[in-house]
């Protein structure tokens, strides 16, 4: 199959799109480097540098004439889209928007959406959550993913394009950006190994779903399937606190730092975890690589830089 790939020079991205193509399919990846690295392209894509609100995405998408957009670019900090809304939208909604049209006129059978398994249930009625809880984004970025779940709905029902909307847990491993807000693991690991004291922000007993990246690229590879279609969480149904992840890498790292805790983030919610039972009994994907395992893989990553 033909693939476009937003955001394949990013962290999620990136292992999408080697997966893809040892898999032996065609592959674009579409990412404006605002956060992704040239060193992540697969050598075996063809890699177009652009912005997905681009008036030249129609233009692309004519040409090249795909058979699937798997939808991964975005901006991911929950924090900026509480700073900055507009600017939040401006990526994760128009810019998917100016997708999804350049789809409906091109052609395009079958879009893949990275949503998220967290922001967008908001604050838990009961735990983990599946895919029928209440759907209660407390954040503007947890909104823009939803929004985006009801514009594919609209695609499907009104132009036929299929969709496999994937809500992600928190993942981690190898490649995540360190230097942004966003990523916990890599940016513990990043201070640790540089002799830089982390940051625990408030009191640390914020408790998210850890999933390791190569989980999640399973459940992309799965989404190419002609049959698979609807909502999915990928998730471990498993929550760990940050106070219990900085104890972990501080150990597997090698390292001796104390706890310590700064300012508490707005928009950040409690408790986060979701159920893979969905997924698991419709295509058989359950989570592979556990926590421990999972933290040693990436600490080992970054030493390898």
């Amino acid at each position: 199959m033909k693939i476009a790939l937003t955001g394949g020079a990013g962290f999620i991205g990136s292992h999408i799109a080697d997966a893809y193509i040892e898999q032996g399919h065609e592959v674009v990846v579409i990412d404006n480097l605002s956060t992704g690295r040239v060193e992540n392209i697969n050598p075996g894509v063809k890699f177009v540098e652009l912005d997905i609100n681009s008036s030249k995405i129609d233009e692309l998408f004519a040409t090249e004439k795909f058979d699937i957009l798997n939808h991964q670019a975005a901006q991911i900090d929950v924090r900026i889209s509480v700073s900055n809304p507009i600017f939040d939208a401006q990526t994760n909604i128009l810019g998917s928007l100016n997708l999804y049209e350049a789809c409906k006129n091109n052609g395009v059978k079958k879009i893949i959406f990275s949503s998220t398994g967290g922001a967008i249930y908001g604050e838990q009625d009961y735990f983990p959550a599946d895919e029928e809880h209440p759907l209660r984004p407390c954040s503007p970025y947890g909104i823009a993913k939803l929004v985006n779940e009801k514009y594919l709905y609209y695609y499907k029902e009104i132009y036929g394009i299929k969709h496999m909307i994937l809500r992600y847990a928190n993942v981690y491993g190898p490649r995540q950006n360190p230097y942004g807000e966003a990523g916990v693991v890599a940016i513990f690991i990043n201070k640790m190994l540089n002799g830089e004291q982390p940051v625990i922000n408030g009191d640390g007993s914020n408790t998210r779903d850890y999933i390791y990246v190569s989980d999640i690229v399973k459940g992309n590879l799965i989404a190419l399937n002609e049959g698979a279609s609807g909502i999915y969480n990928l998730g471990t149904a498993k929550e760990n606190d940050v106070n219990f992840i900085f104890k972990e890498l501080n150990e597997i790292a090698g390292c001796k730092f104390s706890e310590f805790h700064g300012e508490a983030k707005l928009g950040e919610q409690k408790r986060s975890v979701v159920s893979y039972l969905k997924i698991l009994n419709c295509f058989g994907w359950k989570p592979d690589v556990d926590l421990k395992e999972g933290l040693l893989k990436t600490v080992d990553f970054f030493k390898s830089l």
